[in-house]
């Protein structure tokens, strides 16, 4: 399955509904300040750039993932929402998603990028997924603090 990539206004309602599944989830497994993702309203500011990510089935586009960067500096961005829709998760969608934003971050001029994500169980395989993909745990970055919900890690572009 190949994934196209969309620039997304977080407009449509099969957007809004798979970001508000995303948030659903967050706010069910962490506790509320400790939860950092971001609502479409959110997604929509001039220092972020979403995009969605869908597969062609005979029935129509289907969406299978999102992905957003937020702009800390000229040289520093953040990974933040990225999510694989359930139906897709353990299939190659996650990989594609990633190598989809590290190129956007990369022809954007960013060296580095950074993200966010829990020390819950839930979030252990994506802990593991970004390890593999060349992440090592870092300080907090931009608003941060530290917070013993929270791992931070980060990479060189």
């Amino acid at each position: 399955m190949k994934l196209h990539f969309t620039l997304d206004p977080a407009t449509d309602p099969r957007v809004l509904a798979f970001l508000q599944e995303h948030l659903d989830d967050m706010h069910r497994i962490s506790l509320p300040e400790s939860v950092h993702a971001l609502d479409a309203s959110q997604l929509r500011r001039p220092d972020i750039r979403f995009w969605t990510g869908w597969a062609q089935h005979e029935a129509g586009p289907a969406l299978v993932a999102s992905c957003a960067l937020k702009q800390l500096d000229a040289g520093h961005v953040e990974l933040k929402t990225m999510r694989v829709g359930a139906a897709y998760r353990g299939s190659a969608a996650a990989q594609q998603v990633l190598e989809h934003v590290l190129a956007q971050a990369r022809a954007s001029g960013a060296t580095r990028i950074s993200l966010e994500t829990g020390t819950e169980a839930f979030f252990t395989p994506a802990r593991r997924f970004y390890q593999r993909n060349g992440f090592v745990p870092c300080e907090p970055f931009g608003s941060y603090h530290p917070d013993p919900n929270s791992c931070f890690m980060t990479r060189a572009l």
